[in-house]
């Protein structure tokens, strides 16, 4: 019960990575509320539920600052405090640059790096006036090393890591951590659309010879979220097998 009392925010929490981290830390015994676009995070959350934590969740698109801002508020009167919020929403719009769309570029950065911001701006103006809490970024291995067709999904998470450092900067003083998870290929709904040849591309150039797992995130979620890791912050930390070494 390393989360006990604890209350955490997971965007894109419905499915996937999120969701399990959602789930994780309600195990953990933190109470949880989920932002998603999809209407599975209400399934989620009583799920939630039934593991005996309160959960509520909020379908909100977090592009939208104002909007953002408002269930910020939101959810402060009804919990009280945010003690960790993690930034999971994301989505891919993969395309050589040649080929690349406007709306493919512009929807990839506003979801991925503009809602981190978003979602960071409207809670961190509370957990400083509590002197402290937990903001734990997903990135991804693909903004350290760039990836051909997803320039858009790479810039993004390259972004979300320059942000997570300069706002650990930022706010460490009042005993806020921030930090980044770079996962490297996990098996999500997100990566099962993938062809079998991108797949075996992907293995091959993995050390382990294996695909990560959902649950391999939410470990180093739990921890950066617990009183272990009170002396981390500013780190970009990779799950990935060991395909960036």
């Amino acid at each position: 019960m390393r989360l006990k009392d604890k209350t955490a925010l997971i965007t894109g929490g419905a499915r996937g990575i999120g969701k399990e981290i959602a789930t994780r830390f309600a195990k953990e015994g933190a109470d949880i509320i989920i932002w998603d676009v999809l209407d599975e995070g209400e399934k989620t959350s009583e799920e939630i539920k039934r593991l005996g934590r309160k959960s509520v969740f909020h379908k909100i698109d977090i592009t939208n600052l104002a909007n953002v801002q408002k269930q910020a508020n939101d959810v402060i009167q009804e919990f009280g405090r945010l003690d960790i919020l993690v930034n999971n929403a994301g989505i891919t719009r993969d395309n050589l640059l040649l080929r690349m769309e406007e709306s493919e570029w512009e929807s990839v950065i506003t979801v991925n790096l503009k809602g981190t911001f978003n979602c960071t701006k409207a809670f961190i103006k509370y957990m400083m006036k509590a002197r402290k809490g937990r903001i734990i970024n997903i990135s991804s291995v693909i903004g350290l090393f760039g990836n051909a067709g997803q320039s858009n999904y790479a810039a993004s998470k390259a972004g979300i890591i320059g942000f997570t450092k300069s706002i650990a900067k930022e706010v460490g003083s009042r005993n806020i951590t921030v930090n980044a998870i770079a996962p490297g290929f996990i098996q999500t709904p997100m990566t099962d659309i993938l062809s079998e040849e991108v797949k075996k591309n992907y293995l091959s150039l993995i050390p382990l010879k294996k695909f990560g797992l959902p649950e391999d995130i939410a470990n180093l979620s739990i921890f950066l979220a617990s009183d272990e890791a009170k002396y981390i912050t500013g780190e970009v930390i990779r799950v990935d097998g060991g395909i960036a070494m």
